[in-house]
Order: C-alpha cells, then sequence, then structure tokens
C-alpha cells in the first residue's frame, strides 16, 4: 500500500472514529437490548492470497453453530429486525474502522473475500488481492445491490454459492481491475463520498 494511501486510511480513520463514537455506542446498546450477545460478528476474510484476518461487523444475524459461504435468501430467516436496520444503513459495518486501524483494509479497495473464494478462484484474486481490500469500492458501488437482488432469490445454500460464483465474483472482479489500473487519493474520495450519498455521477471516470 502507497504511504500517501496509508496515511490518509489512518487520518480519516482516527477522526471517524471520534466522531461517530456516540453513534457506536448507541448501536452496541441497540443490540445489546435487543437482541442480546454477542455484539460483534467476526468473520475470516482475506487480504492476500494467503494472509488472512478477522472482519469486524456488528451481529445482524441469529447465532448459529455453523455458518459459512455468503449470505442469501437461504439465511434470510435470521436477520434480525435490528440487523436489517443496521443493514440498510450499513452502520453493521462501523467496526470496520478498527480494521482500517490494524492495517487490514482501506477505506477504499475490493471486498475482502472469504477464505474459501480465494480458494476456488486462485488466479482471479490473485489479481484482485493486489490492492489492499477495503470498505468500500467501484465493485461494491457499482454491482452491491444487483448482488443482493441476485442473493435473495436464492434458497438453498447450494443455490446461494451456484449465483454467487457463477453471477456475482467475475463481475465484482472485472470492476475491481477496473479500480485498480486507475486509482488514486481523489478518486478514493470521490467513491468514499458516493458509497455515502449514492448521488455521485461515477461514469465520468476517464
Amino acid at each position: 500500500m502507497r504511504l500517501d494511501k496509508r496515511l490518509f486510511d489512518l487520518v480519516c480513520a482516527l477522526g471517524l472514529s471520534v466522531l461517530l463514537a456516540p453513534l457506536i455506542l448507541w448501536v452496541i446498546a441497540l443490540i445489546l437490548i435487543r437482541d442480546g450477545r454477542p455484539v460483534l460478528y467476526l468473520s475470516e476474510r482475506m487480504k492476500t492470497p494467503t494472509e488472512g484476518f478477522n472482519l469486524w461487523k456488528f451481529r445482524t444475524m441469529t447465532v448459529v453453530t455453523q455458518d459459512s459461504g455468503v449470505s442469501g435468501g437461504d439465511k434470510a430467516a435470521r436477520i434480525t429486525e435490528t440487523g436489517a436496520f443496521l443493514r440498510k444503513y450499513r452502520l453493521d459495518e462501523l467496526p470496520q474502522l478498527w480494521n482500517i486501524l490494524r492495517g487490514d483494509i482501506g477505506f477504499v479497495g475490493p471486498r475482502p473475500p472469504l477464505r474459501r473464494y480465494v480458494e476456488l478462484f486462485p488466479e482471479v484474486y490473485a489479481e484482485v488481492l493486489k490492492s489492499r481490500p477495503g470498505i468500500t469500492g467501484l465493485a461494491t458501488l457499482a454491482f452491491h445491490r444487483t448482488e443482493e437482488r441476485l442473493l435473495a432469490q436464492t434458497k438453498t445454500p447450494a443455490e446461494t454459492e451456484e449465483v454467487y460464483c457463477r453471477r456475482c465474483v467475475p463481475r465484482k472482479a472485472r470492476l475491481d481491475l477496473i479500480y485498480a489500473r486507475d486509482h488514486n487519493l481523489c478518486r478514493d474520495f470521490r467513491l468514499m463520498c458516493a458509497t455515502v450519498f449514492r448521488g455521485i455521477d461515477l461514469h465520468n471516470r476517464r
């Protein structure tokens, strides 16, 4: 990771941690009161093709003993009322500020994949993970809603896996590689703003 990008991430993460501290505490209290413990959900993700880390999120689902793969329609019944609200406004991702401070991810980059998909598509992720993963990015903004729609229609874990591998992984990878070829701090800041406001035209890229 370039030094300027790392400094940018650190400054923004520290500033937002202070600014959003009341909101973070409110979300913690909300989950504890309405859903109980645990408050956080830790999921192993990959920041390089060989190096994993624990990605932090606020818990949005009921707890089960075994869980794997991406979230699709087969897991919809597990999403709590609180979790649906947090997901709608992406508040479940606030704890990832800690991942940024640790250097696991940045603000902008490809979403960090689960280990199973890196092992299933080693050539794809060997290229995608040359960029440091991020909370948001071009693929997140351009494809996230389509991905949610596609996966929401699945009824079983096997169907979710098939749709994700066939229709989501290749399309997201293409967008991640477009980002990798032509990115800088100005474009990163623009993508961050677009994530918040969803109103910025992203198609005026050169």
